[in-house]
């Protein structure tokens, strides 16, 4: 598929996300692409249980090296997914991640989608169940996120204090490839606290509020109903699904969110166990 992709000169962003075995040879074949902005996303939680990760960690690490190091016509992130507590947060799996970030063009990390079938996974296999509630979005509690900060944190690095390091998938990948995130992100400014400087402007640069007559007009093409609306950080729509919203802010470069669901202050993409305040921390 990425041969006829390629073959037609198309240079869409196409990522790839493995936790398995890639050798040498693989590399030599993802280098062949000349046309595509390919990147390659290595899963590495670090979880030791088999029975949540089946897959020793080990090889998507010896996976990440491998690649890394014979990167030229790719990028490769490392996908440091899913954090949990009591499983993979530990100070020394902290510090395993941050030397893993070394083999990497950038990391991405994130947390759990505790939703009612992941916990009831857990229950039957008496595993120790780490939130209280389920949510339809990913857990990342505001002590584990300050943790891999200050694991990542370089103070003399005063471009880059953090280093690579991003909250979002599509900050990670349109970083390695030096371009503006193409899901608008900049529009929410508290996940770009943690970015390296020159990709903030970069971003910055790129980010402009869209005309609402376009929107709304598209919006309403795709079946959206209620009123749209375009606010300084992201469009608002109804009766659009996950989908259809990611393909409008794409389309605009500006965040789109529906209006039923909103995405809290500092929980971007966020359930709100573990933040100590209802709309996050001011």
């Amino acid at each position: 598929m990425l041969q006829l992709l390629n073959a037609r000169g198309l240079t869409n962003h196409v990522l790839i996300i493995t936790r398995w075995r890639v050798e040498p040879e693989d590399c030599a074949v993802l280098n062949s692409f000349t046309h595509l902005r390919l990147t390659i996303l290595v899963t590495h939680s670090g979880i030791d249980d088999p029975r949540i990760e089946p897959v020793d960690s080990n090889i998507a690490a010896t996976s990440l090296r491998t690649l890394y190091e014979h990167a030229e016509n790719y990028r490769t992130l490392l996908y440091w997914r899913p954090i949990v507590p009591g499983l993979n947060d530990t100070d020394a799996h902290l510090a395993r991640a941050r030397e893993l970030s070394r083999h990497a063009h950038a990391t991405v990390f994130t947390g759990l989608f505790f939703k009612d079938e992941i916990a009831a996974y857990y229950e039957g296999h008496g595993l120790p169940i780490p939130y209280d509630d389920t949510a339809r979005r990913k857990v990342m509690p505001e002590i584990g996120e300050h943790r891999i900060l200050a694991a990542f944190h370089d103070p003399g690095n005063s471009e880059a204090p953090w280093g690579p390091l991003f909250r979002k998938t599509s900050c990670g990948v349109a970083y390695v490839h030096g371009e503006a995130d193409y899901n608008g992100h900049y529009g929410i400014r508290e996940l770009c606290d943690i970015c390296p400087l020159e990709q903030l402007q970069l971003c910055k640069d790129a980010w402009a509020k869209p005309d609402l007559t376009a929107v709304t007009a598209r919006a309403q093409e795709l079946g959206a109903t209620g009123p749209v609306e375009i606010g300084e950080r992201a469009i608002i729509v109804e009766g659009l699904d996950g989908p259809t919203r990611n393909y409008l802010q794409q389309l605009f470069g500006y965040q789109c969110h529906d209006r039923h669901s909103p995405h809290l202050y500092r929980q971007h993409g966020r359930a709100p166990i573990g933040w100590p305040a209802e709309n996050g921390t001011a």
